[in-house]
C-alpha cells in the first residue's frame, strides 16, 4: 500500500491514503488511472470517509477503548467486549445510514474480524495452531494505523448443486494453489464485494460449509487491497453515469454512493503471519455462521436509510401541499412502523449477546435472522409507499440541463410548481433523492443488498427453522391443556430462550 498514512484520523486523511496505490481496476472496459478521482467511484469513497469523520464528531458513539492495543479505536475495528459494544455498533450503523443515505461499506470487515476472533481461538484449541496470535497481531496493526478492512466471503459458486471440490472449474471457489516456506498462494474470485477498492486490507474467507475433500478451499487470510495478482472489475449500478454529468441534482445523492466489484485472484500471495485458517475445513461452517449472525443484525444500517426515505416522502408531501391528508399521514406511519421493526430485532439481538471462549461477545442468532429477514421485505414496502407519495413526476422529471436552459427552464419552473412558497428546484431535488434510493444508484444499497446481502431470505428461514424449537413450544401448549401423556423432545428450552429469560445474576 503505497500511500497509507501512519495513522489516519479524518475523512480527508483517509481519502489521501487511497491515492497512488497499485490497484488494477477496470470500469467501462478501461483501466482506471486513479480511482479516487473517478466521478463514479468517488461518492463511495466519500461514504467511507464519513465513518472517520463521525468518529471525530461523536467519539462516544463511533469509537471504543481497545484492550488489545490500549488505544481508542474506530468502532469498525473494535473487537466486541460486551453486549453494549454490539449495541453501539448498531446505533453507529443507523447514524451513518442517516448521514450518507447509502452503504458505508465497513460492516463486513467489522463482522469478519469479530467472527475470526473466536474462530481462530477455537481452531488453535483443537489443533495447537497459532492462528489467534497471528490474528491479534493483525488487529494491533490495523487499530494502530486506523485502516479500513474489507471482508471477502462470497464466491461465484458455479453450479450451486456442487461443492468446491466437485466443480468443473476449481477456481469458482477461492482456493490454495501453492505454498512454500513464506506462505500460501490463492486463486479464484470473490463476487459482489462491497467497498473492496476502498479498503486498505481485505480478509479472504470461505463462503460455505466445507468437507474433507474441500481442504484446499479452507483458507482465511489477509492481503493488502493492492497486492499483486488482484484485478477488480467494477460493478454497474442503475443511473451510475449521472455522476459523470454536469450538475448535482439528477444523481439524487451526488456526494455519497455505494460500491461493489468482482475480485479476480491470480496466485495472490498470503504470508504465513496473515494466514488464519489453512485446511481446517471443519471450522468453515463455524466461521460462516458466526459471521452471518453478526452481519444479519448489522443490517439495522438500513433503518438509517429508511429514516432518510421517510423524511424525503414527508418533504415531498409538504411540497405537494398534502402533508395533513389522512392517507398520506397513515402511509408515513406505516413506513415508520416497518423501519422501527427492523431496528427492534437487530438491537435486541445485540442486547441478548453472550460471551464466547475467546472473550468476544456474539449477538443472539435467532433475533439476527429475524432482523435480516425483515430487511428482505420491509425496505421494499417503505420504498413503494415513498413512490406512492412522491407521484409520477419522480420518474418523468426533465433533466437539470433543461431546468438551466434559458428557453425551457422558465416553462418548467412555471408548470412544475408545487405548494406556494416552495422553490421548484427544491421539489426537483427531493424527487431525485427518492428516485435515487428506490430506483437509482443507491437502490442497490437499500433494496437489492437488503434482499441478497448476508444471505438471501431462504438462508434466514433455514436458521430460524433450526432454532424455533417446536417440540418445546408444543409442550408448553400441552401443559396448559392438561395433556400429560404426550411429551415432545426437547423438553428444555434452547439457548435462545435461556437468553430471553436470563436475569442479571443467572448463568447460561
Amino acid at each position: 500500500m503505497a500511500n497509507v498514512l501512519k495513522t489516519i484520523r479524518s475523512g480527508d486523511d483517509y481519502i489521501e491514503s487511497l491515492r497512488n496505490r497499485n490497484l488494477k481496476v477496470y470500469l467501462f472496459g478501461e483501466l482506471v488511472k486513479e480511482p479516487v478521482d473517478h466521478p463514479i467511484i468517488r461518492p463511495s469513497i466519500n461514504a467511507v470517509a464519513e465513518t472517520y469523520d463521525l468518529a471525530v464528531r461523536e467519539e462516544s458513539l463511533a469509537t471504543a477503548d481497545s484492550s488489545i492495543t490500549g488505544l481508542k479505536v474506530n468502532r469498525f475495528l473494535h473487537i466486541a467486549e460486551s453486549a453494549e459494544d454490539l449495541v453501539l455498533q448498531n446505533k453507529m450503523q443507523r447514524k451513518l445510514g442517516q448521514n450518507t443515505g447509502t452503504c458505508f461499506q465497513r460492516c463486513v470487515g467489522m463482522d469478519a474480524m469479530n467472527s475470526l476472533h473466536s474462530t481462530t481461538f477455537e481452531i488453535d484449541e483443537k489443533h495447537g495452531t497459532d492462528y489467534h496470535k497471528r490474528f491479534l497481531e493483525f488487529i494491533k496493526m490495523v487499530q494502530q494505523e486506523n485502516l479500513v478492512i474489507g471482508g471477502a466471503m462470497t464466491d461465484p459458486k458455479g453450479d450451486r448443486s456442487k461443492g468446491p471440490s466437485e466443480q468443473d472449474d476449481p477456481d469458482l471457489f477461492t482456493r490454495i494453489v501453492d505454498s512454500d516456506e513464506k506462505g500460501v498462494y490463492v486463486s479464484g474470485a470473490k463476487a459482489h464485494q462491497t467497498g473492496c477498492i476502498n479498503s486498505h486490507w481485505i480478509i479472504l474467507m470461505p463462503t460455505i460449509r466445507l468437507t474433507e475433500n474441500d481442504k484446499n478451499w479452507a483458507i482465511v487470510g489477509a492481503v493488502p487491497a493492492d497486492v499483486e495478482g488482484i484485478t477488480y472489475i467494477y460493478g454497474r449500478q442503475s443511473c451510475d453515469t449521472r455522476a459523470m454529468e454536469e450538475g448535482d441534482i439528477d444523481s439524487g445523492n451526488a456526494k455519497f454512493g455505494g460500491q461493489e466489484a468482482l475480485m479476480i485472484l491470480d496466485r495472490v500471495f498470503i504470508p504465513w503471519d496473515k494466514v488464519f485458517m489453512n485446511g481446517e475445513f471443519e471450522f468453515a461452517s463455524m466461521l460462516v455462521e458466526r459471521f452471518t449472525c453478526y452481519h444479519r443484525r448489522s443490517y439495522v444500517c438500513k433503518t438509517g436509510l429508511g429514516d432518510v426515505l421517510i423524511g424525503a416522502a414527508s418533504t415531498i408531501a409538504d411540497y405537494n401541499g398534502v402533508p395533513n391528508v389522512s392517507h398520506i399521514k397513515d402511509k408515513i406511519i406505516e413506513m415508520t412502523h416497518l423501519n422501527e421493526t427492523i431496528f427492534a430485532a437487530g438491537i435486541a439481538s445485540s442486547y441478548q449477546a453472550h460471551k464466547l471462549k475467546s472473550g468476544v461477545f456474539l449477538n443472539d442468532d435467532m433475533l439476527a435472522q429475524v432482523c435480516k429477514h425483515n430487511v428482505t421485505r420491509f425496505p421494499y414496502e417503505i420504498s413503494r409507499l415513498a413512490q406512492d407519495i412522491a407521484g409520477g413526476l419522480m420518474v418523468t422529471l426533465p433533466s437539470e440541463q433543461d431546468f438551466r436552459h434559458p428557453e425551457v427552464g422558465p416553462l418548467l419552473k412555471k408548470y412544475l410548481v408545487g405548494r406556494k412558497g416552495v422553490d421548484v428546484e427544491n421539489r426537483m431535488r427531493i424527487l431525485r433523492l427518492i428516485e435515487n434510493m428506490t430506483l437509482g444508484r443507491n437502490a442497490v444499497g437499500y433494496l437489492t443488498e437488503s434482499m441478497h446481502g448476508a444471505g438471501s431470505p431462504q438462508a434466514q428461514r433455514i436458521q430460524i427453522q433450526k432454532q424455533m424449537q417446536i417440540g418445546y413450544k408444543k409442550n408448553l401448549a400441552k401443559n396448559l391443556a392438561g395433556i400429560t401423556n404426550d411429551v415432545e423432545e426437547p423438553t428444555e428450552p434452547s439457548d435462545y430462550f435461556k437468553r430471553v429469560f436470563k436475569t442479571k445474576d443467572s448463568v447460561l
